[in-house]
């Protein structure tokens, strides 16, 4: 494991000791993107990246079962440059190859370190999936979970590993909701009581900074990361 995921009050947890690469350098941060089809999985990366890229050395692993399809979104996009950029192919179901079988992940992680390191940060972005879908620790240091308002305001409400043990999730596409109808109050609920002390926040990429909360808490968790040993 890399952090220890015991949830503290500010969001940040401990640094475990392969935290460091064989050479004593400190590796990246590992974050994890899940989420279904459309909920702004892509798009939500993109405005990451182009909100941390002035200040922080990272890259990206996307994951598509037959395709390249997000990373050549992100290329055409020029968040970051080409060899910041991976592009993973399961072959499978999205969630086998975050969770079950991650080789060709870590793999991927570990050559853009080689590649183009030292890195700050690496985002690891899943193929769509359903609620289920979780990052192995092997994989990634902490996850986050996208779900938006035209999916249906009951998301929260239903549940699953996704929703309810995600380090952050996300609520994307507010600017939707009164064209679907979704209650985000009730969203807010919802996720409240689905998810605890665990935080939540509601995104809208189509306005300007719309990434702004997601980007100010993968910052909170990369303080944490490269905090001293037994700070608080």
């Amino acid at each position: 494991m890399h952090l220890d995921h015991s949830h503290r009050p500010d969001g940040a947890a401990a640094v475990s000791a392969d935290a460091f690469r064989p050479d004593g350098r400190r590796r990246a941060l590992r974050i994890g993107l899940g989420g279904p089809v459309g909920s702004g999985k892509t798009a939500t990366v993109a405005a990451l990246c182009r909100t941390l890229r002035d200040r922080l050395s990272l890259a990206v692993v996307t994951n598509d079962i037959y395709t390249r399809e997000d990373a050549e979104f992100l290329l055409r996009h020029a968040v970051l440059p080409p060899e910041r950029i991976a592009a993973v192919e399961t072959g499978a179901c999205p969630h086998t190859a975050i969770r079950d079988d991650i080789s060709a992940n870590l793999e991927a992680v570990e050559e853009l370190e080689e590649a183009v390191g030292p890195l700050d940060l690496i985002l690891v972005e899943s193929g769509g999936d359903n609620l289920t879908a979780t990052f192995s620790k092997g994989l990634v240091d902490a996850q986050i979970f996208v779900i938006d308002v035209a999916g249906g305001d009951d998301i929260p409400r239903k549940g699953g590993p996704g929703v309810t043990t995600a380090d952050l999730l996300v609520v994307n596409k507010t600017d939707l909701a009164p064209y679907t109808g979704s209650d985000l109050g009730r969203m807010a609920r919802d996720a409240k009581e689905q998810r605890g002390d665990l935080p939540v926040v509601f995104t809208s990429l189509t306005t300007r900074d719309g990434v702004a909360p997601v980007a100010d808490w993968v910052r909170a968790r990369l303080a944490a990361w490269t905090a001293p040993a037994g700070a608080a």
